[in-house]
């Protein structure tokens, strides 16, 4: 099936053909070019609190060609029920125009422009690249982290873990897929001495990972990013803070960055992912001799880095295979 059956006369592409716009590092190629971009413009996203426990959030973006909005619900209620917890569009108008180009599935481009930017700040962070890789949490976020650091990084071997055994197995079905090596573990803190690299992917309200990492690990957490959420102890992040390096997807995380702030931690004092893309900026400890840990919070600028990739895809190539 070609995407041009998934594009309706909206220009909406469904799950499937978004993610085939978005390679993995090509999209972590877009992200860093919209890094040093001065014509991007970012506005703070709304967030507006929604009954029983949801939110609705607006996040609008641009730069001298592409203006974008992402407008998603997260709901977490939805957790168990078979429904995501993340639904809505990313849609992209041409500036020059005003014409809407392409409505994007938004729960998608979420998960691919989350594990891209994890992606982009391993490749630039992570002491031993090739891992094992420990994925915390076997929803959406654990998967698109798998495949991103399998497709960006090499890595042959995935260390499975989360509350739910079903829910570790299945994930664990998809990542052998992959052609790896997978394992699925029962507890988060026993793999850690064994996996240079872990990705935290939970929404949880609730640490879920407390070990000590390994001087050469490199850990992205992102499923905090209210500042009442957490998966990581607060001693770890404190341990990272003291013998390692902590950086941050953007200067946001000063009043999001649950993980870091509940462990008092002076966040806005930390370098961004910008600083460490294109400098000036060299961390404090030499690499492999103390943990790094990226805290992503989102931005709406990623979600601008996926439109702008999604664009120029459908323009290379109007007859994607999906």
């Amino acid at each position: 099936m070609s995407s041009l059956s998934s594009l309706n006369t909206a220009g909406a592409l469904d799950a499937a053909a978004t993610a085939a716009r978005l390679p993995w590092s090509g999209l972590a190629d877009e992200i860093a070019l919209l890094l040093q971009d001065s014509a991007v413009s970012v506005p703070a996203r709304s967030v507006l609190p929604l009954a029983q426990g949801g939110s609705l959030f607006v996040m609008p973006a641009t730069d001298r060609t592409v203006a974008m909005t992402k407008l998603i619900t997260f709901t977490p209620g939805n957790a168990g029920t078979g429904r995501p917890s993340i639904q809505g569009d990313v849609v992209v108008f041409d500036i020059a125009t005003g014409e809407r180009r392409l409505v994007l599935d938004g729960p998608t481009v979420t998960a691919r422009r989350t594990a891209a930017v994890s992606l982009l700040a391993a490749r630039h962070l992570a002491p031993v690249p090739q891992g094992p890789l420990l994925i915390v949490g076997a929803g959406v976020q654990g998967q698109a982290h798998a495949e991103a650091f399998v497709h960006g990084l090499g890595v042959q071997e995935v260390w499975i873990t989360s509350r739910s055994t079903a829910s570790a197995e299945a994930l664990a079905i998809q990542v052998r897929k992959l052609g790896v090596r997978v394992r699925v573990v029962a507890d988060a803190d026993t793999a850690v001495p064994h996996c240079p690299l872990i990705a935290v992917c939970t929404t949880a309200t609730g640490v879920v990972l407390t070990a000590t990492p390994r001087p050469d690990a490199f850990i992205a957490a992102v499923g905090a990013f209210t500042p009442d959420m957490l998966e990581l102890a607060p001693a770890l992040c404190q341990h990272v803070a003291l013998h390692g390096t902590i950086v941050v997807d953007t200067e946001d995380a000063n009043h999001e960055a649950g993980d870091l702030l509940q462990a008092s931690l002076d966040v806005a004092s930390m370098p961004v992912l910008r600083d460490v893309v294109h400098g000036p900026w060299s961390p404090r400890i030499p690499k492999g001799t103390g943990p790094v840990l990226f805290k992503s919070c989102g931005w709406a600028g990623w979600d601008l880095a996926a439109a702008r990739l999604a664009m120029r895809q459908g323009a290379a190539s109007p007859l994607v295979p999906t």
